[in-house]
Parts: C-alpha cells; sequence; structure tokens
C-alpha cells in the first residue's frame, strides 16, 4: 500500500470517527469535506472505496442506530427521537428508518419492550444494528 492511499485511508478514518461521535449534529457532505480539506465529490468517493457506503449513508445508518435504542427505552415519542438524533424531517426519518429496519418508527416503539431484556448491550447492539440493503 503506499503512503498516498494511506494518507487518505486516514482522512477517511477521520470523518467516520466525526460521523460517529457528531451524528446528531448538522452534518452535510461539504461540511465533512472541509473538515479534511477535501471536496466533496472526492470526499464521497473515497469514503465509499473504502467503507463501502457514502458517508450520507454512513451517518443515516450511526442516526437510525441511536434511534433504535431511545426508541426502545420507549420514554421519548417518535417525533422526539427523529430530532434527538440529528434529523429535521420526520418524513426522512421515518423513510430511512423505515428502509433500514424494516418497520416504522412506531411499530419498532411498539414492538420494542422487552425484545431485548436481561442481555448486555453489546449483545443488543450487534443483534439489532440495521443494515442497508443494497437495493435501496
Amino acid at each position: 500500500m503506499t503512503d498516498a492511499r494511506l494518507r487518505e485511508l486516514v482522512l477517511m478514518r477521520r470523518v467516520r470517527d466525526r460521523i460517529d461521535r457528531d451524528y446528531a449534529q448538522p452534518l452535510d457532505v461539504e461540511a465533512l469535506a472541509r473538515h479534511v480539506h477535501l471536496s466533496a465529490g472526492h470526499l464521497s468517493r473515497q469514503f465509499k472505496a473504502a467503507f463501502g457506503e457514502s458517508p450520507y449513508s454512513y451517518l443515516m445508518t450511526r442516526r437510525i442506530e441511536r434511534a433504535m435504542t431511545l426508541l426502545r427505552r420507549g420514554d421519548l415519542s417518535v417525533t422526539e427521537v427523529c430530532f434527538a438524533v440529528g434529523c429535521s424531517s420526520l418524513g426522512t426519518f421515518t423513510t430511512r428508518f423505515t428502509e433500514l429496519v424494516g418497520v416504522s418508527p412506531g411499530a419498532y416503539r411498539r414492538m420494542a419492550p422487552g425484545q431485548a431484556e436481561g442481555l448486555p448491550g453489546c449483545v443488543v447492539k450487534q443483534a439489532t444494528r440495521p443494515v442497508r440493503s443494497r437495493q435501496a
């Protein structure tokens, strides 16, 4: 592996770490690209080559993962969860949630109580991790 490729991978890891850390903040590809001094197009291509999905898809997956956790807790409404994870549109949130999880956020919230009772958090996180369909 060349030094240039290693530098690119380090930058992509920084972007992924920022998404993981700041998923609830208003993030877009342009802001992420500015953070690592790349153009938005170049960042998108390199991120997809490194991780298999676009930065936006990765961001939405992280947001949906967190939303699933909040919905399982049961103390927040779907709208409150939507805004808590950084989504600004309930419609977009519901569409992405349904795409990744297979059911609407409301249906997931009704099904979730007791679903993971007695299981360690690390097991619950892995078992409930949303998987983006390649067709979507």
